[in-house]
């Protein structure tokens, strides 16, 4: 007759490893998926004016124009004038056309013809350089032009 022996405790079985790689995968599309990146680099102050009727609109069409004092940071090399911003460089108001130009190239060929510049202006910029940039998107026949603020209402801050 065969005798029966108790079989050793060898502890925890090992961890299997086989899903390892589908977890890090949804991890990395996970972060994929959430992170934002931005497109432009600020350099210009963009404390935006209170609005009380927003709407959101595509942004695959718009160029982005930001005006406003230069950063603290940045204010040692260019001053504390109310600079222009395109993209991720100073302009000046005579390189306007080439600048907004240059950046309607960057859009796709299709929506080159139906581009809409979205002024971001500081609250504390000058009516007249706001006046002098749309005088030059009036030069360029670029006629669509937005607004960027923030929701709120100006009146009860």
């Amino acid at each position: 007759m065969a005798k029966f022996t108790k079989k050793k405790d060898g502890g925890l079985p090992p961890i299997s490893t086989a899903s390892l790689p589908d977890i890090v995968f949804m991890l990395l599309f996970f972060f994929m998926v959430v992170t934002v990146l931005r497109d432009d680099n600020l350099l210009v102050q963009n404390n935006l004016p209170k609005a009380d009727q927003v709407e959101k609109l595509k942004k695959d069409r718009s160029v982005y124009i930001y005006a406003g004092k230069p950063s603290a940071r940045y204010q040692e090399k260019y001053g504390s004038e109310p600079k222009i911003q395109i993209g991720d460089k100073y302009t000046d108001l005579s390189n306007l056309k080439f600048a907004l130009t240059e950046a309607r190239q960057k859009l796709l060929p299709e929506l080159q013809d139906k581009v809409m510049v979205a002024l971001k202006v500081d609250e504390k910029t000058n009516t007249g350089m706001v006046t002098d940039i749309k005088q030059q998107l009036r030069d360029l026949n670029m006629l669509k032009i937005i607004y960027i603020t923030t929701p709120g209402n100006e009146v009860n801050q």
